[in-house]
Order: C-alpha cells, then structure tokens, then sequence
C-alpha cells in the first residue's frame, strides 16, 4: 500500500496502511504506536501476470545477438590471427598458359585452342552504303559490321552476301588492330556467299574442315563480332541438326543449325570443330527468322562448307559463279485460285510465266502456261521447290522434267545451261522470279492476263 506522509510516497506490505520502522523494535519493548491522523484512502495494487512468452522472444533475440557478434568476431580474428586454427584457404594455382596448335585435322583441340589458333583469322567487317532516298531526294548513308574470315594467305577473305550487299566502302579489322580498305571480289545471292579481298600478305589462313562428317551433338565453336562491338568473341554449343532445309525470304537453305549463340554482326564467321577446322559460315539473318517475328534463343544457322566452296573457288577466279544451273525462264508458284481461273486440274507446281528466247527452257521445249510438278523424280510444289533442286546442279546437267500441259503429262530433256555473268552479278536471274514478265519470250506482266492467252 501507499501512505502519503509529507508528501511522500512509502510502499507497505499492511493491508490498514501502516508501517513499520526500518529497524526492528528492541526485544522486550512495545511497539510505539503510530501518530494518530487521518488516514489516506488505501489502494490496494493488483497483481501483474508476467507475459512469460514475450521474455522468451525477448531472450532469444538477444541470446542470438550476442551468438552472431561472438562468431563474426570469431571469424574476424581467424582471419587477421590464423595461426589460431582459423583460416582462410586459397589457391596457389599458376595460370596455365594456353599453347598454339597447328590445325592438322587429327588433333582435337581445347576450346581455348582452337580461339588461339583461329582468332587471328577471324577478321571484323564495316560496311557504308545508301539506304535509299530521303524526302528532298538526298541519299540516306547506312552503316553495318559484319564478320568474314581469311582464306588465303594473300588476303581472300570470305564472309556472307548480305554482309556486303550494296556496300559502297568495306573496311577489314584484323584481331591485332591492323586495318585494310577491302574489294568486293564477287559473291552469290542464291547461296548468301561473298569474297573481299585486303592488299595483304603472310595472312594467318584458316583450315577448312568436312562439314559432312558433322554430327548431331558434336561440339562445334563460333567467333565474330556480335552486335558489331563485341568484337572477337567466341560462343559455343552443339550441332543441334545437320540438313536442316529452312525457307528465308522465299529462298531455300541447307543449313548446319546449332545453339551456338549467334548474333547480329557474328554473319559470316566461321563455325569450327572441336580439330580446330571450319565447318560452317554462321550467319545471323537466318537464325533470327520466324513466320511470325518471334524472338528465339538457342537457335543458330550456318552454311555448310562443303555446299559451297567449289562456288568460292568460283568467284576468286571468275567473280560469279559461273558453273551455276540457269534455265532461262520467268517462274512462279501455281495457286489454287490460278488453277481454278485457269481451270487447271492441279493445284500447284511452278508455274512457267515466260520463257527466254535461246535459253535451256527454250530449247527443252518449255512454254508459257506449262507448270513443273517434278525434276528427276523429286515433287515440285512450288517456286522454293524449284529453286531448291536447282541448287543440286550445275552447268552441263541434264534432268527430266515432269510437266503439266493443259490437261496432260509430258517429260522433256534439260541441259542446264551456265548463268550470264551479267546475270549472275545483278541476282536479276529470271529462274527465281515471282512475276511474270517479257524476257525476250512470250511473257505477260500480269499472271492473271494469261486466261485471256489460253481462253480469250
């Protein structure tokens, strides 16, 4: 309880309110009674029940505390006193310096020696050209950066077709910081190939590999330039299909693909086995394509070397590919609305718009309106179809060709014959042309004036 005497507060344990001496009375002798007075009110205090869980929580919070600054004072002083039986353990590794190999096509190659052994054949690419127009009729400059890689030692640099097409100035950036002004040498649409050439000599050249021999899961490597800045990096992976038959921009490749990351600028790099050897030019325009503009991950294109490095050797000598299979025709793919205006009894095939005076499709005996449904046994559905199989072949071969005439089958012999170089320079080659046109043969601009030819 609590008295009020003098303005003071004093505890007592009495229930009246009284209190006691702070020393006990003498044996023997009365207690002295209090001072009479009024007495205060009395409050009687109740008791507190403790929140016992709450001390716990409380308890264990500093417990911990007190446990986290003990060790990480613990480890500080094991760190700066290891010779307390605490310490710290650290690599006395030497850094393994990475030997240059000779690519001889027998030795399989760690990944760091193959980019040692290649990376100096690597070369990047910068192109300036005319995008076209602007309103006031001013050309609009471009600029892109690709990759190639050096085939010769006197400066024959292959790389992709889109890399350099319509370049007005290539320039060539060597893995030593070395610059070059570059010539286009020649290069072929069809097959998305092209070769510069550097006024250089004593060039490291790469080693040329058998893409035929790839397998699915191999290991294969690529270097270039991704997004043009990243330049001289090397990515990895496996060859995820070999044959791989893709459609971009209504043309027809064969295609290595793989999950090697490739990217814009890594176009026309080289793709390399695990022997250090090129199997492929990577190429990012077709490992980026989608019916529907997807991105992708994963997912990289490279050109067989195998497909086309007779067509190299081809535009070093002569500029063009001059053994390629011309056929001299304006072609097409038939459509059901086409066959039904022009009350075909098929439906597809490629359709012969017009035929070359003199041409190899001439001289078969191709005409206007005939459509082709198959070359030497292989089904022709369409334009791609045909332009696929003409890959297959060169100058001087012959086919048969399956052909459907206004309502009847015929077969005719054709000599493929050799592509002008006019031709061939401009990638103007009626053979792969949509439309129709007159190319010194009977021709009409527009497909669908062709019921007035048959039916008028």
């Amino acid at each position: 309880m609590y008295n009020d005497e003098h303005n003071l507060y004093h505890y007592t344990y009495r229930k009246d309110g009284s209190e006691t001496d702070a020393h006990s009375a003498p044996q023997g002798e009365p207690l002295q009674p209090q001072s009479s007075g009024p007495q205060q009110p009395v409050q009687e205090m109740k008791p507190v029940k403790k929140n016992r869980i709450g001390l716990k929580v409380t308890a264990l919070a500093l417990c911990c505390a007190l446990l986290g600054g003990a060790v990480g004072g613990g480890v500080a002083w094991g760190v700066s006193n290891s010779s307390g039986g605490t310490s710290v353990n650290v690599s006395g590794r030497t850094v393994s310096q990475v030997s240059l190999k000779t690519v001889d096509g027998k030795t399989e190659m760690s990944d760091a020696e193959v980019y040692a052994a290649n990376v100096n054949s690597v070369v990047s690419i910068n192109v300036t050209g005319t995008s076209g127009y602007n309103f006031f009729g001013q050309p609009v400059q471009s600029a892109s950066s690709g990759s190639g890689f050096v085939l010769t030692s006197d400066g024959y640099i292959v790389t992709n077709y889109h890399v350099v097409e319509n370049a007005e100035t290539v320039k060539v950036t060597m893995y030593n910081g070395d610059e070059y002004d570059a010539q286009y040498v020649g290069g072929d649409e069809d097959y998305d190939i092209a070769v510069i050439k550097i006024e250089a000599t004593d060039l490291p050249a790469v080693t040329l590999g058998n893409s035929e021999n790839l397998n699915v899961g191999d290991h294969v490597l690529a270097i270039g330039n991704p997004l043009g800045d990243l330049t001289f990096s090397m990515s990895g992976g496996m060859v995820s299909s070999v044959n791989r038959t893709i459609n971009v921009d209504g043309t027809p490749f064969n295609m290595i693909q793989t999950d090697t990351s490739i990217n814009p600028g890594n176009s026309g790099g080289p793709l390399l086995n695990s022997y250090g050897e090129v199997v492929g030019i990577v190429s990012a325009k077709y490992s980026s394509y989608g019916t529907s503009g997807e991105s992708v991950e994963g997912l990289g294109f490279a050109i067989p070397i195998n497909d086309v490095i007779s067509m190299i050797q081809d535009i070093m000598t002569n500029g063009y590919v001059s053994n390629k299979a011309y056929l001299g025709a304006t072609i097409g793919t038939l459509t059901s609305s086409m066959a039904q205006q022009y009350r075909y009894d098929i439906s597809q095939g490629a359709f012969v718009y017009s035929v070359e005076d003199g041409s190899p499709a001439a001289q078969a005996g191709l005409q206007l309106g005939d459509v082709i449904t198959a070359i030497d046994g292989t089904e022709i559905a369409s334009l791609d179809d045909l332009t696929a199989a003409k890959k297959s072949y060169s100058a001087g071969d012959t086919s048969t060709l399956t052909v459907y005439r206004q309502g009847e089958t015929v077969t005719l012999e054709l000599t493929w014959g050799t592509a002008p170089a006019e031709t061939t320079q401009t990638d103007a080659q009626q053979d792969t042309q949509s439309s129709g046109g007159q190319n010194g043969g009977n021709g009409y601009t527009n497909p669908y004036d062709l019921f007035e030819y048959f039916f008028g």
